[in-house]
């Protein structure tokens, strides 16, 4: 791959996935303190849509380019991972700290998740173009409400807009870091592509059934999750289809 095609698959997925974010962190921003249901919503349709990608997509293609036995062995390395990072990220943040704190917390842990994300939308990439843009629209469905989870505790700490968006925008800066390096190991053989899909499927089946949905029915008892997670399947099954 050229410096050119590198360049344009580090920035495409980052700038997409920056969208995603910065249009949670908007909300935040206007709405201050978003409803419940609208939060259940949210976070069930960006599960539901990584969950259909995931099964019947990125799934796939990696027990195509490795093996069933490999894809199996590397999802789970990935559940593992995100698990483990899940669990410090969570063991910090206590119930009862102040709003700013709490902005600050998510948003390392927004950090450290975009890393992985880049890398998964830059061995999407080297899979393929449709991949590549499939995965990093999922991924930037997903960024709206963490987006939005960093803005409003921002907000109720009367911190200026300005600097809030700044704060976000920092937080996706990872993922251009990861997607050069999703490149870099794609690029060594399809084994490793093959494992790199697994590897991210197990992440983005953690994030979508550990967090995503978890919080989704946390935020609203109705059946406003579920509608949610029902509409974001149909628009990833749509996605594989038509993209």
């Amino acid at each position: 791959m050229n410096l050119k095609n590198v360049i344009v698959v580090v920035l495409l997925p980052s700038v997409i996935s920056l969208i995603g974010t910065m249009v949670g962190a908007s909300v935040g921003v206007f709405l201050k303190n978003p409803s419940k249901r609208l939060m259940s919503i949210i976070l069930g349709f960006a599960a539901g849509v990584m969950l259909s990608i995931v099964v019947f997509d990125l799934i796939p293609e990696s027990i195509e380019t490795r093996s069933f036995s490999g894809t199996i062995i590397f999802l789970i390395i990935g559940i593992l991972i995100i698990m483990t990072l899940d669990n410090l990220i969570q063991g910090k943040n206590k119930e009862g700290s102040p709003h700013y704190k709490l902005a600050f917390l998510t948003a390392l842990g927004l950090m450290l998740h975009n890393f992985p994300e880049g890398i998964i939308m830059g061995c999407s990439f080297m899979a393929g173009k449709t991949l590549g843009l499939k995965m990093s629209i999922i991924i930037a469905i997903h960024d709206i409400p963490e987006g939005m989870a960093v803005s409003a505790p921002l907000m109720l700490s009367r911190v200026k807009v300005s600097k809030i968006l700044t704060y976000v925008f920092i937080t996706a800066l990872p993922t251009a870091l990861g997607a050069w390096l999703g490149i870099f190991l794609g690029s060594v053989s399809e084994n490793v592509l093959g494992s790199c899909l697994a590897l991210a499927s197990g992440i983005m089946l953690y994030i979508s059934c550990g967090e995503l949905l978890p919080e989704s029915n946390n935020q609203w008892n109705g059946i406003a999750g579920t509608v949610g997670m029902l509409a974001g399947v149909i628009l990833g099954l749509l996605m594989i289809k038509l993209i």
